[in-house]
């Protein structure tokens, strides 16, 4: 009969332990959540001051690549590397995909818009270069091509490449 009392108590007193605990986990939950939160914020922080340097400069390629595709700056750079249409046109469609290629590990640090409008930019000169071609003679030299492409893309309401310019810098802008 003495065992009874002597469960009931450890019954009462492990009941009213486990009161406490209960008690004093939920006062200091709210510090432990906001200690957690504060963590979590430090850690995104440093996380963004390593990356942000990567970020900009994946901006500035992203701005130089469409740069070096303006038919504007192509055209000129690869003045003489060809005699007729068709080569340059080679030339041309090669130069854009070898650029696209050596700025694609760019995408991860640029937002999906951004890279949406680099391929759709490259796209769009490799088309404009193979639909200029098309509308020309066969025997046509590299000259009227060249001078074909600067006056379709003159006659253009917008520039495309100033355009995709115009999207790269404002997403760049939200950055900051």
């Amino acid at each position: 009969m003495s065992t009874l009392p002597f469960l009931f108590d450890i019954l009462k007193y492990t009941i009213s332990g486990l009161g406490v605990v209960y008690i004093a986990f939920y006062l200091f939950k709210p510090y432990l959540d906001k200690s957690e939160s504060i963590q979590l914020l430090e850690l995104k922080r440093t996380i963004s001051n390593q990356t942000l340097p990567l970020r900009l400069q994946a901006y500035e390629r992203i701005v130089l690549f469409i740069e070096r595709i303006n038919p504007a700056s192509l055209l000129i750079r690869l003045n003489g590397s060809a005699d007729t249409a068709a080569e340059l046109q080679a030339i041309i469609v090669n130069e854009v995909r070898n650029e696209f290629q050596h700025n694609i590990t760019q995408q991860i640090y640029v937002s999906a818009k951004v890279w949406a409008v680099v391929k759709h930019v490259k796209d769009d000169t490799i088309n404009m270069v193979n639909n200029a071609v098309k509308a020309l003679p066969p025997d046509t030299s590299a000259l009227d091509l060249s001078k074909t492409i600067l006056i379709h893309l003159s006659k253009l309401e917008d520039n495309p490449y100033d355009v995709a310019l115009g999207l790269v810098r404002q997403d760049m802008e939200e950055l900051y």
